[in-house]
């Protein structure tokens, strides 16, 4: 019996999504639930999975588990002394029913194999930065001893030469930044197409009067630079707010002056709250995007942050808000005194306009363009 081709019907394409972590909700877990519900039957691929820290936006029957996950919980929370066994677990994650992965990596994820007739699509927010232009950072943020520093050193070593080998395997690399695009060049050696991540404008609601605080949202790791913040708004005695926690948390605190407020986690409708009513926002460390500042201009709040990375592309100095050029206290002190000078520049029509140009419909359009199925 002979069919026809117009009776035939096209097979649908088959698609995973894989992610380095699931153990919190942070900058790159957003972009992943968006990604997650673009193609809402494509399972999850990922290392390792916390189910009480991000179940609920992420359900276990849709996780695939590395070999990892098997291990005790005490230890899959110590993810650093896992780091040596991570290439092997994300390489034995088997794609040959896929006929498209998408990997959304900034460790270990770009490195799964997949069959020669799988498109593999890379969203990169970046090529591990321990492994490259952070080693030494990471090494002193981390306090070791000489001993435990020669052997993270040789880790790191044989890390990065598997992931100039892995930087190899996807067909198409997409950047979440020209930041990035940049890197994955020098490191990978790939051409890259940049699309930014989703930011939900629509639940923010700005304000054009402010309250006299300002404003920081962040996990309180070393790398935020929140200390640097700390000293300054020590200094000058203006209120800040801290919303957000991490290992760094009681260390801060406990070099707070009274007019610096810790808050710990609040929910996003909380925090959107802050946003709407804060001064302003300040964003002292260097991040590959950074989804905060564009949050924050979304609720017509002008932006202090360090001038490299990501932000250099949302905030537009003078309109949206203000750099400083170094990461030191006078360097910062000179953008705020800029700020408070600028204040009556930065209109909410201006705000509210340049955040709009990172809102999620946009990335869903510019996805789907991207991987045409």
């Amino acid at each position: 019996m002979t069919i026809s081709k117009h009776n035939m019907s096209k097979k649908k394409p088959q698609i995973a999504l894989v992610h380095d972590f699931l153990i919190k909700l942070g900058g790159a877990e957003r972009v992943l639930q968006v990604l997650s519900d673009i193609y809402p039957e494509a399972p999850i691929y990922t290392l390792l999975y916390d189910e009480e820290k991000v179940g609920k936006v992420f359900p276990r029957d849709r996780i695939r588990f590395s070999s990892l996950q098997r291990l005790p919980q005490w230890l899959r929370r110590k993810q650093r002394y896992l780091l040596p066994s991570m290439p092997k677990a994300v390489e034995a994650m088997d794609f040959s029913s896929y006929d498209i992965v998408l990997s959304s990596s900034s460790a270990f994820a770009h490195g799964i194999i997949t069959n020669t007739d799988t498109q593999h699509y890379c969203y990169c927010h970046s090529p591990m930065r321990y492994a490259w232009d952070w080693t030494h950072e990471y090494l002193e943020e981390n306090a070791m001893g000489a001993i435990k520093k020669t052997a993270a050193r040789l880790l790191l070593n044989k890390i990065r030469m598997w992931d100039q080998i892995a930087g190899d395997r996807p067909d198409h690399y997409i950047a979440n930044s020209q930041t990035v695009q940049k890197r994955i060049k020098k490191y990978y050696k790939k051409e890259s197409s940049v699309i930014y991540p989703p930011v939900d404008i629509k639940r923010f609601n700005p304000r054009r009067k402010k309250e006299n605080f300002f404003l920081i949202v962040s996990t309180i790791t070393p790398y935020k630079k929140i200390d640097l913040a700390i000293h300054l708004f020590n200094k000058i005695g203006k209120e800040l707010i801290i919303i957000g926690d991490g290992p760094q948390r009681s260390y801060l605190q406990s070099i707070a002056a009274p007019n610096i407020h810790f808050l710990g986690f609040k929910s996003d409708k909380e925090i959107a709250e802050y946003y709407r009513n804060a001064r302003a926002f300040i964003f002292p460390g260097e991040e590959d995007f950074g989804i905060t500042p564009v949050e924050a201009m979304a609720c017509a709040t002008p932006v202090l942050a360090y001038g490299k990375g990501g932000v250099t592309e949302t905030v537009l100095p003078g309109i949206t808000g203000e750099f400083f050029t170094q990461p030191t206290i006078q360097s910062m002190e000179q953008g705020l005194a800029r700020l408070l000078t600028n204040e009556k520049n930065y209109t909410m029509k201006n705000m509210t306009k340049r955040a709009q140009l990172f809102d999620t419909n946009r990335f869903i359009k510019e996805i789907r363009k991207k991987i045409n199925i």
